[in-house]
């Protein structure tokens, strides 16, 4: 059973017309383009107070889908999300609070990513985004694009018995361009257009050609697929073009190859033209503050925060893509 929001009221009345415009503008079209309540239904089919077994009434799933993308959209701490709810009339009319209604706290939303991990829910999620963008019209099938970031943890500290460490254990060490990093890493697919059609999240640690032919199975005959040099493997571009796959994988000098043929270096030209828009989602998120550090400590809880950011960016993109 869903707690009820109250209707608007005489104080609702009264700043209907306060806000920015702008920013009213944009979520009135993100609201209108989402599939709330289709989100909202696998996650609804978990909670089990249905009014008949008693129970307090659980903030109404749309409400919280909201607030998850007001969170990943405006990079804020739980915190921080709980306190623009409280000063933001353009986030409440957004989420659906009216100015009477009780503001969903941070233990709230705790508690609802526990519950999507619980039950496995965020890749389904992330699928049912990609299947109504491509329905859309705002995925297109002219290729995958692949590419991967590494996402550090934060070093931690010396606890307070000088035994031990709060540095994430989950989290892995790798090296490039010989400095060495300590965290995780996300692997993205995306479409043409930047629209991410999958990912893989896993520890620093594993080589990013190691997920990429997970990420690109479903490109069919006729396609191609777009990667940087450290996907390059001869096998692999065998494989592709036996399917009828175009391998756009940059090419890379091999064992006692002084320069790059003229051949390899017309293709890598070609196919850095489409690598570029692999870049955008990740250059998204930064530039939103994401994947600057991890938010939490351990490889589920981390890997649920990325699919969130994947959801809220394709969501973004395409609005871009409908102007």
């Amino acid at each position: 059973m869903e707690r009820k929001t109250t209707e608007p009221t005489f104080m609702d009345g009264y700043v209907a017309d306060l806000g920015d415009p702008k920013m009213m503008a944009k979520l009135d079209q993100l609201n209108q383009t989402i599939p709330w309540q289709k989100l909202a239904a696998p996650i609804r089919a978990t909670y089990g107070n249905d009014g008949e077994q008693g129970g307090r009434p659980n903030v109404a799933v749309v409400v919280m889908l909201k607030i998850i993308m007001l969170q990943k959209w405006f990079s804020l701490s739980d915190e921080a999300l709980e306190g623009m709810l409280l000063d933001r009339i353009s986030f409440r009319r957004f989420v659906g609070l009216s100015m009477h209604d009780g503001t969903v706290d941070a233990t709230t939303l705790v508690r609802f990513r526990n519950r999507l991990r619980e039950h496995g829910l965020m890749s389904v999620l992330f699928d049912m985004v990609v299947t109504h963008l491509r329905d859309a019209g705002l995925i297109v099938q002219e290729g995958t694009l692949v590419d991967a970031t590494i996402i550090e943890a934060p070093k931690g500290r010396t606890t307070d018995d000088g035994l031990g460490n709060t540095r994430d254990k989950a989290a892995a060490y790798t090296k490039k361009h010989g400095k060495t990093y300590h965290g995780y890493k996300s692997h993205v697919a995306t479409d043409a257009k930047g629209m991410i059609i999958d990912y893989v999240y896993d520890t620093a640690k594993v080589h990013d050609s190691q997920h990429i032919d997970q990420l690109i199975e479903s490109e069919d005959s006729g396609g191609a697929v777009f990667a940087d040099s450290a996907y390059m493997n001869q096998n692999r571009k065998a494989r592709l073009e036996e399917r009828g796959v175009f391998c756009g994988i940059i090419e890379r000098r091999v064992r006692g190859q002084g320069e790059l043929t003229a051949k390899q270096k017309a293709h890598n030209r070609l196919c850095a033209s489409f690598r570029a828009y692999v870049e955008h989602p990740f250059a998204w998120m930064k530039n939103a503050g994401e994947l600057l550090r991890t938010r939490y400590r351990g490889l589920a809880r981390n890997a649920i925060d990325f699919a969130l950011n994947a959801i809220s960016y394709n969501f973004k993109r395409s609005l871009s893509l409908m102007t």
